[in-house]
């Protein structure tokens, strides 16, 4: 018997909700997610264990059994076999979820994360037991929940629990409007290899895939690989990629601008067709001191409190030759701020590598209010954008939201549309679109504020936008410059107290 996909969400968020109370929102993704996954595993193994049975009867022997699984599950690990006990539930989760990844060591090895299973105070037991009961209600083998229904209600999880956790999702979700918009930009071939250097949950590597299902070409031969620093969204990446069936990808934990985890055979970082990606905004302690001799410093060393031209660096020096095009996501501040940040921006554009910068509108992120832009690279332009920049101004495209601006599907075609022929799909005359020379680029000193170039079509959002940047730059190098005349005051032996708070 099939399942909706109202029904799916629906039970798939009752199951979150036993963890409210006990549990903060933020955290739901650690505990629901590894529990969705060994539900749809167990009942999966259960399923292709009884269609081996009905195939060959008493014929059946383990060899031959093997080949029905793709995932083995060691005896006494399926979800009816452990959630049934009632004695030390927690610590016998965490041994089974040890035991399906030991004996699964090329494919699941620290899929389920390191959540305190055993910890009370993080999880209490009948927190646990209402997470049980509410997936007991749920069958997810393919009898009942087809993988498109499943990727799509993994999807429907993560958008929530992004709602749930407020300014800390930006570490995980980003917008699936952007998402789509990005690879539409993009578009992924089959037989390519895509890269996102700051994977989160895997919501870009998805999206590459499910367009070229969307398109009606073949997916599969379509090769996939992420890094992301974070373990708990790691495995998260890992789960939801298993979950919508694809098979070929290749997710790495670590830090990407530190230790970037896919190199080829001379040590240099690989590189990829397609490299995708939201990286954290302006990140500081990036790891600075170490690329003064990397080579991805192609174009030279961001600040070290601002780690945004870096992970650009790091996503160009990672594409290929002719074939190779980027797309990041990143703050407005990268468009115009100077210093060293204005030498990178200098040396990628007379590089001829920059194709095209594309304003999006405010609010659309969990992180920040601030509005972001895409850049796209690509190692060879076409011919008629060559020493060129094709500048797209989309502040005016989204829904007002009661948190957070969205963007609607005929927003990101009219994006797409406008980054594809260079001209306004409205027929306003390419107000809002232009593609702009390289020499008034230079006689600009370089800056690529949106506003320089063409007609903003919503002046007083592109105006905001840029002065909350400017306020931030501000306010954090006037809390540097007080803290460091703290620091002097201190050793100087004059009494602080006098000066009351210190800093923020």
């Amino acid at each position: 018997m099939t399942i909706t996909q109202q029904e799916l969400e629906t039970r798939l968020w009752d199951a979150a909700n036993a963890l409210r109370g006990p549990v903060d929102p933020a955290d739901f993704k650690t505990y629901v997610f590894p529990m969705l996954f060994w539900k749809w595993i167990s009942d999966t193994w259960t399923y292709e264990h009884e269609e081996a049975v009905a195939e060959y009867g008493d014929d059946l022997d383990d060899e031959v059994e093997a080949d029905f699984h793709r995932f083995e599950m060691p005896a006494g690990t399926l979800w009816s076999e452990v959630t049934t006990k009632v004695k030390n539930l927690g610590p016998e989760i965490a041994r089974t979820f040890q035991q399906i990844e030991k004996v699964n060591p090329r494919s699941l090895a620290g899929v389920f994360g390191d959540a305190s299973w055993g910890n009370q105070e993080r999880i209490p037991e009948s927190a646990l037991l209402g997470l049980i009961k509410a997936f007991n209600q749920i069958r997810l083998d393919p009898s009942t929940v087809s993988h498109d229904l499943l990727g799509a209600g993994y999807e429907y999880l993560l958008k929530n629990f992004a709602d749930e956790s407020g300014k800390k999702a930006g570490e995980f979700f980003t917008p699936r409007a952007v998402v789509h918009l990005l690879v539409g930009i993009l578009e992924p071939q089959p037989g390519e290899a895509v890269y996102d250097p700051a994977c989160g949950s895997g919501g870009m590597l998805v999206a590459t895939i499910n367009q070229l299902r969307d398109s009606g070409v073949d997916h599969r031969t379509l090769r996939l690989y992420g890094q992301e620093i974070n373990l708990t969204t790691s495995s998260i990446a890992r789960m939801n990629l298993f979950l919508h069936e694809i098979e070929d990808f290749d997710i790495k934990r670590g830090d990407t601008l530190r230790a970037p985890a896919f190199k080829d055979t001379s040590g240099a970082v690989r590189r990829f067709d397609v490299v995708i990606a939201n990286p954290p905004f302006s990140l500081a302690n990036w790891g600075a001191d170490r690329w003064a001799a990397d080579p991805r410093a192609m174009c030279g060393v961001p600040p070290a409190k601002n780690g945004d031209l870096a992970f650009v660096q790091h996503m160009v020096s990672s594409m290929k030759s002719d074939t190779g095009r980027v797309g990041v996501v990143m703050p407005h501040g990268v468009l115009f701020r100077g210093g060293a940040e204005g030498r990178i921006r200098q040396c990628l554009i007379e590089r001829d590598l920059l194709e095209a910068v594309v304003g999006l509108p405010p609010n659309l992120f969990y992180s920040t209010q601030i509005p972001a832009c895409l850049l796209i690279f690509r190692d060879k332009k076409s011919v008629d954008r060559k020493n060129h920049v094709l500048f797209v101004d989309g502040s005016a495209r989204f829904e007002k939201g009661k948190n957070q601006n969205r963007m609607s599907e005929d927003d990101v075609k009219t994006l797409l549309e406008a980054y594809r022929t260079g001209k306004d799909p409205d027929g306003e005359g390419g107000a809002n679109v232009r593609l702009v020379p390289f020499n008034e680029i230079e006689n600009h000193g370089f800056d690529l504020n949106i506003g320089r170039y063409i007609k903003v079509a919503a002046e007083e959002t592109a105006d905001l936008g840029t002065a909350l940047v400017a306020y931030a730059d501000a306010r954090q190098h006037r809390i540097e410059a007080e803290q460091a005349m703290f620091e002097r005051l201190d050793a100087a032996g004059i009494d602080l107290s006098m000066f009351g708070a210190r800093g923020e």
